[in-house]
């Protein structure tokens, strides 16, 4: 057996059948919920791959995911892999332009989409040539358009729970969309056996990756359950679906909710026993702080042991503030990328003094952009990654030039974070180059002003981005969602607040005061929306 994420998860089925693998909570607060044992997980996976190939599709063709949180979304996914099939995420909010680009960048052959989606898959279908097969879940609304469809659970109720497919390969792919946060999205391919050591941890992300692929079921075997996975951002984001495999490769139970509500997340938390919590940043961490101080006070959280944090970084603020609730809870924000998987974990002094500190795994390091050589402590470069890495992005040779390279005999990816790196080789994050502020010849990075902006008691949330300065080419713009029921700081409050925190060149000389900061569905900063907003206030003023 190769190194194939389908073969792995069916050797840890064949050892835990009776486990319960998966918890499905449809809509949080009603009570509505379904579980399935890893057999049932498994069998139900079959159905739909055999569906799909029983619809005409063949192995490598791709399968798009359109859906919200769901058992179906897992089982799709694990139903393309079994088949051979390619699955390709989907972001759940495009509109019809972002989706026409993305179905026909992506080739998409099937699509598989919640009927709340139905208007806006039909607009886009008029204009791609290759997706012919749709399989919905759910019933639309009766105006939604007639579209040509299958109704999943007649795909689930005609097909074989059976397994009987073809052989599988360690090179057979799995694409993952990146979010698009600046600029059109890309298709990052992997090799599964890439995935599953860079994305895995080769089966043990805090310990020794396996050394064959049968040593996975063994250790599952002789291992026990009780650990609890809950992968609280939507599964179209790569994260959260890395965390449901890397539970999967436990033989451990996932749990999941139809959308992030945090009343329900910490009502989940304590009836299941949850002990592993993944999120994004402040923007999910804040508000079950807010619910623990509030109508959730007294919350059982005695079960968690962690809470990490990948996508964006949780604040040092906001973390003191979650550690005085549950003190025992183990914070850890990872870096990592849709590119390269996993990097590292920051350093336990990370914050807007030290900054954020990496450390980092064997196959990272930083370096030079232009010779890709590493660079000598201190100095400036960008982090970059060896070995297990993706191809490149489907459809962008160019883009897969400038991204992916080799060196001394192993392909490399590089990155888009700015990094130093020190004498003891933790790596210090500047930030993203794509968003960098060049003010007056010094380079400013959002997230280290969005850390000490963080800090003021009355702010809730802070986006920071570049404006066009007819003196400075671009200053630098704070886009700010304040407390509630907290006085709306001034200017002068928030660049006296900020004096203490950063060099005079990086304190915002513009503040716009936001209703809400606005993130991507997984937390994920979208900066092109606070440049908009602060570009338009500029000229306003």
């Amino acid at each position: 057996m190769e190194y194939n994420l389908a073969d792995l998860f069916e050797s840890v089925v064949d050892v835990v059948p009776e486990r319960e693998a998966l918890l499905y909570i449809d809509h949080p607060g009603t009570g509505a919920e379904r579980r399935l044992t890893y057999a049932e997980l498994d069998a139900a996976a079959n159905r739909i791959a055999h569906h799909l190939l029983d619809a005409g599709l063949r192995p490598g063709e791709h399968v798009g995911l359109h859906l919200y949180n769901g058992i179906e979304y897992l089982q799709t996914v694990l139903g393309a892999l079994k088949a051979r099939l390619v699955p390709v995420n989907v972001n759940y909010r495009y509109v019809e332009e972002e989706l026409v680009h993305l179905y026909r960048d992506a080739d998409l052959a099937a699509l598989v989409f919640d009927a709340e989606f139905t208007g806006r898959v039909a607009a886009a279908l008029r204009r791609t040539d290759r997706l012919r097969h749709l399989v919905r879940v759910g019933t639309p609304a009766e105006s939604a358009p007639d579209l040509d469809t299958v109704p999943f659970t007649a795909a689930e109720s005609t097909a074989s729970p059976d397994r009987g497919f073809t052989p599988r390969s360690a090179d057979d792919q799995f694409i993952i969309y990146t979010g698009g946060t600046t600029g059109m999205p890309k298709g990052v391919m992997w090799r599964q056996e890439d995935l599953f050591f860079s994305g895995l941890g080769g089966g043990a992300p805090t310990g020794e990756p396996v050394s064959s692929p049968e040593e996975l079921a063994r250790r599952v075997a002789a291992g026990g359950d009780g650990i609890t996975f809950f992968p609280t951002p939507p599964l179209m984001h790569g994260t959260s679906t890395l965390t449901a495999f890397i539970g999967f490769n436990f033989g451990q139970r996932i749990v999941v909710h139809r959308k992030f509500v945090p009343h329900e997340v910490l009502r989940t938390i304590e009836k299941e026993k949850v002990t592993s919590v993944s999120l994004v940043g402040d923007a999910m961490l804040r508000p079950l702080i807010d619910a623990l101080n509030g109508p959730l006070k007294g919350c059982d959280l005695s079960s968690v042991f962690s809470v990490s944090s990948s996508g964006a970084i949780m604040s040092e603020t906001v973390r003191a503030q979650f550690s005085a609730l549950a003190p025992h809870v183990m914070l850890l924000n990872n870096f990592g990328s849709s590119e390269s998987g996993f990097n590292g974990t920051a350093t336990e002094d990370s914050g807007p003094d030290s900054g954020f500190r990496l450390r980092v795994n064997s196959r990272t390091t930083v370096v030079d952009p232009v010779t890709h050589e590493p660079v000598k402590p201190g100095e400036p470069g960008r982090i970059a990654q060896r070995g297990h890495v993706p191809l490149g992005y489907y459809n962008d040779p160019v883009k897969t030039a400038e991204t992916f390279f080799q060196r001394q005999g192993e392909r490399w990816v590089l990155l888009g974070d700015m990094a130093t790196v020190d004498e003891d080789g933790i790596v210090t994050v500047l930030g993203r180059g794509s968003q960098c502020i060049n003010t007056g010849g010094e380079k400013v990075y959002p997230e280290e002003v969005e850390q000490a902006l963080k800090a003021h008691p009355d702010v809730y949330d802070a986006l920071v981005a570049g404006v066009p300065d007819a003196t400075w080419g671009n200053h630098v713009a704070a886009v700010v969602q304040i407390r509630e029921g907290a006085p709306a700081p001034t200017l002068d409050d928030i660049r006296s607040h900020c004096r203490s925190r950063l060099a005079g060149y990086k304190i915002p000389r513009q503040l716009v005061i936001a209703a809400e900061i606005q993130r991507s569905p997984s937390g994920k900063a979208d900066y092109r929306w606070a440049r908009s907003v602060a570009a338009e206030a500029a000229e306003t003023a």
